[in-house]
């Protein structure tokens, strides 16, 4: 984490104040919630509708806190205090990174995409893990206050740090693109998330390619090779950079030659390498962001008998195809972090395709920001299913209707269940599992699905 003097630090945020008589004091780390003050922190308070942080900074102090922002419009700033009082807190906290980034030897990993990118960021890494000091993104820090907090919890020892980036609209990921400053990027994909803030695809794949923009002269841009969104652009895109392409098709610089399913995970062989490769993750799909994360490990000079050893050690993030088990031996795949129409047909198809189960089970609920169309989005989910590899389909949320109702011209009439209330949802659902089901959980994060893999683990 960042280590310097509150002296260096007024220089790095542009405080206004004189802190000389505090120069020497020395600041480990950053925090923005008073309640988490560790011993040496810099607290930075934020001015907001509901709560002023800065009610909190001579308390954070007493705590512990070496230092505190102050912003130049909050009345009253404590006096006799180590206090850098700056123009804006968020602006300066943002600037304070900027400024450590480029202090630091750091090689930097960029990931954004409409999905897969959290996934992609624990693959890449794992793999990186198995030659170099790696940090990465924590949670959902990947945005403009996120990824700030996370440059400046960086070690000057590290040697890579893997950054995912997120966004809602336009200007979101050159701003982090820019202040991140990467060696390498991936865009994992162009989906639908986002569409009711950017209109359409064409728009979403802009906004993703922002981050060619901070990326170093003649660094590498690992693109989804199939998605020709992505490739009309790159081929007019004027800057100095590497490209290579993942994906299914023989087109790509990697794809996939033999796909084995197993009961956790994957084993698969790609056209680069003799070896054959086991990921221990559901989904075909993430073999496509296995490979993305390792044309950025090939690119960190590992070789693929390294990467061999980096994919099967994989430990993704809660709630992203986490197989786990229900109280009556059913099989849950946890995947309630997030949905688009991509990412649920993607799952579907996993089940789909498991084999060993007497019943499989759909737990599909709303996919948020999907725009003017997402009545149309979830009644085609619905009327995609296969009467012959899905049992049951359960939905939650008024969107989630759309996809019962699209269903039923499929499954049928008795197969089909739509809710609103998630604990009439559950109550029904027991009735249906045994030791062998299998059911797939999955819905966007403000659906809060995972609280039906917990009820049933209970």
């Amino acid at each position: 984490m960042i280590k310097r003097t509150l002296k260096q630090i007024s220089e790095m945020v542009s405080a206004k104040n004189d802190s000389s008589s505090f120069s020497e004091l020395v600041i480990s780390g950053v925090t923005i919630d008073s309640r988490k003050i560790e011993a040496g922190n810099l607290f930075v308070p934020f001015k907001g509708e509901r709560v002023d942080g800065h009610k909190y900074v001579v308390e954070s102090i007493q705590k512990g806190a070496a230092a505190a922002l102050w912003q130049k419009d909050v009345p009253n700033p404590p006096e006799n205090l180590p206090i850098l009082i700056v123009d804006d807190c968020l602006t300066a906290l943002q600037e304070l990174a900027r400024n450590y980034r480029k202090q630091l030897p750091v090689k930097v990993v960029g990931i954004t995409g409409s999905n897969g990118k959290t996934t992609t960021k624990d693959m890449t890494t794992s793999l990186l893990s198995t030659q170099y000091k790696v940090q990465k993104t924590e949670g959902n820090y990947n945005n403009h206050i996120g990824l700030p907090l996370t440059v400046l919890g960086l070690h000057e020892d590290t040697e890579v740090a893997v950054l995912e980036m997120g966004m809602s609209g336009r200007g979101e990921i050159e701003f982090l693109t820019k202040l991140a400053c990467p060696d390498a990027v991936v865009i994992t994909n162009i989906g639908e998330s986002h569409l009711l803030d950017l209109g359409s695809r064409e728009g979403i794949a802009e906004a993703k390619l922002e981050i060619l923009q901070g990326l170093q002269d003649g660094g590498l841009a690992v693109l989804h090779g199939d998605e020709p969104l992505l490739m009309e652009r790159i081929k007019r895109y004027k800057g100095k950079v590497q490209v290579k392409t993942f994906g299914r098709n023989e087109t790509n610089d990697l794809y996939p030659t033999e796909i084995t399913q197993m009961a956790q995970g994957n084993r698969f062989k790609m056209n680069a390498s003799t070896e054959s490769f086991e990921l221990p993750v559901l989904g075909t799909h993430n073999i496509l962001n296995a490979l993305a994360a390792m044309h950025i490990a090939h690119y960190f000079s590992i070789p693929y008998e390294k990467m061999k050893a980096g994919l099967s050690g994989i430990k993704l993030t809660n709630m992203r195809m986490e197989l786990v088990e229900g109280k009556r031996g059913e099989k849950i795949i946890n995947d309630a972090y997030n949905a688009s129409p991509t990412s649920m047909m993607a799952a579907i198809e996993l089940v789909s395709n498991l084999q060993g189960y007497d019943r499989k089970i759909l737990v599909l609920g709303d996919m948020l920001e999907l725009g003017p169309q997402e009545e149309q989005y979830h009644l085609q989910i619905g009327e995609s299913l296969d009467a012959e590899k899905t049992d049951i389909l359960f939905t939650f949320g008024p969107l989630g209707e759309h996809i019962a109702k699209g269903a039923r011209k499929i499954l049928g009439e008795q197969r089909v269940f739509a809710f609103r209330d998630k604990t009439e949802l559950i109550e029904e659902l027991k009735k249906h599992v045994n030791e062998q089901t299998l059911i797939l959980v999955k819905a966007s994060r403000g659906m809060k699905m995972e609280e039906i893999v917990t009820a049933l683990q209970r």
